[in-house]
């Protein structure tokens, strides 16, 4: 009988939880010392402790998962995403201890995770690639591309993702520094150095592909737009892309189906592609696993994208998509405070009251009391609106935006609301450094925003069953 453990904590894992749940199938949760009242526990049927040298060390060490999965009797492991999700070695070391990995095979997995792999298999495949080199593990090397293509450029870490180990260089002055932070980050946060560097397009819209591979072929299930970043971080997605004609739409998923056939992908995957200027495109990477953005395609599809994958690790058939129907847009509700250059925030979650309306969905990952750690991705839950057209959703999103209540942690919620409210969004003109190029100032607090942060922030009233969660110790913000 499959149980399924899931290696990861916060909203993925709540999320993956709940498919588990809706299938019928029993679930094993992991978590850190620090992580002992999290709510992703709640969502599963047994919970294990893993150690790890810190409480992020616990969702990376192998050795102590696949102990974890013999001791419940896990048969299969979903990686979620971040963490071991794109560690090659993962998906090998489940395969000698005979479980069930819920991603690609770590042969697929190198061949399109890794940068430098999945550069050579688009050209080997004809798709057009960003001008640069795979192949850049000095700063002398660096600037021989740079000569070639012209500044600005991007230097990338090989062999991650998440906008961790990439830096825009400007000038030949300043890339021996950019080259080593970007490599320190890389090596930091994947174990790995290796660099490549790339052309900086702009103005840029970052366009992605969703594929479920079968090995032999795969099937695209339409496309994400994900422009609006910071630091290369997204910040809000949707689908469809405003940007893109029919034929520009199909041209990019035939793309993307035939490089992960041709690498002989399996499970969910996106590929990832920048749409420059003067209309041309090229491929930029894969991610090897499921996305943050994944519900956005949900939401117009109509598929459990978890639940494919868990069928077709499980040996199904790849599902035929449907027709996709309106719009999605999502935005990311993250601990962090825009108005001081996006410092990440930590502390208790003093009042949470996620929004409830007709097709707005949240994916949550923490509860009313919790503390916000340091160690974490400072996602704390995703809000989804469809729509029938892109303005319907727009709104519907803003509206939910306005019912949330998260109060104790400053978060990105009023930045969020600005964003969606801004001409440019609503004109669809997003692309990659949009958000950089118009400055955001939050805005005055009123008195009774300032009464209540005095009052959050006071020393806590004895506890009874009456005590107010408003009253609870730390900074208050909620909308601003």
């Amino acid at each position: 009988m499959t149980k399924i453990l899931v290696a990861n904590r916060g909203e993925i894992a709540c999320r993956i939880f709940r498919t588990l749940r809706d299938m019928g199938i029993s679930s094993v949760a992991i978590h850190s010392e620090g992580d002992k009242d999290s709510p992703h526990l709640d969502e599963a049927d047994e919970a294990v402790e893993v150690e790890g040298n810190d409480p992020a060390k616990s969702y990376l060490n192998i050795q102590g998962i696949l102990e974890a999965a013999g001791k419940t009797g896990a048969t299969a492991i979903h990686p979620g995403y971040g963490f071991l999700s794109t560690n090659p070695k993962f998906p090998s070391a489940c395969e000698r201890a005979k479980l069930t990995f819920i991603g690609p095979t770590s042969a697929a997995m190198t061949a399109l995770g890794d940068k430098r792999s999945a550069r050579a298999t688009a050209e080997r495949c004809g798709i057009p690639v960003v001008p640069g080199a795979r192949e850049c593990d000095s700063p002398e090397s660096a600037q021989a591309v740079a000569d070639r293509v012209g500044y600005p450029i991007l230097v990338k870490a090989a062999g991650g993702g998440g906008g961790r180990g990439l830096r825009q260089v400007e000038d030949a002055a300043s890339l021996p520094e950019a080259f080593a932070a970007a490599r320190r980050e890389a090596e930091s946060s994947f174990r790995d150095g290796r660099m490549l560097v790339e052309k900086f397009i702009h103005p840029a819209r970052h366009v992605e592909i969703q594929i479920l591979g079968g090995g032999k072929r795969a099937v695209a299930f339409g496309e994400r737009e994900c422009s609006l970043q910071r630091r290369f971080q997204k910040v809000i997605e949707e689908s469809p892309s405003p940007g893109l004609s029919g034929s520009l739409r199909a041209s990019m998923a035939d793309a993307a189906e035939k490089l992960a056939a041709a690498a002989g992908y399996t499970n969910a995957g996106t590929v990832e592609f920048l749409l420059g200027p003067d209309g041309s495109w090229y491929f930029l990477e894969v991610n090897a696993r499921l996305q943050v953005e994944h519900p956005v395609t949900e939401a117009r599809f109509g598929v459990d994208l978890v639940a494919a994958q868990v069928d077709l690790a499980l040996g199904g058939p790849l599902p035929a998509p449907a027709e996709p129907r309106g719009h999605a847009i999502e935005a990311r509700i993250n601990a962090e405070d825009p108005g001081r250059d996006y410092l990440p925030m930590t502390g208790r979650v003093a009042a949470l009251r996620w929004p409830q309306r007709p097709d707005l969905r949240v994916d949550g990952g923490i509860r009313e009391g919790q503390e916000v750690l340091p160690w974490f991705d400072p996602l704390l839950g995703k809000i989804i609106a469809w729509g029938h057209d892109r303005e319907w959703a727009r709104r519907r999103l803003l509206g939910g935006l306005r019912d949330l209540v998260l109060a104790g942690v400053p978060t990105n919620q009023r930045f969020l609301i600005d964003t969606l409210e801004s001409e440019f969004f609503i004109q669809g003109e997003t692309f990659t450094t949009t958000l950089e190029s118009h400055s955001w100032t939050p805005p005055e607090p009123s008195k009774e925003m300032l009464v209540a942060a005095a009052t959050a922030a006071a020393p806590p009233a004895p506890k009874s069953k009456s005590a107010s969660p408003w009253r609870a110790r730390g900074s208050w913000r909620m909308g601003s």
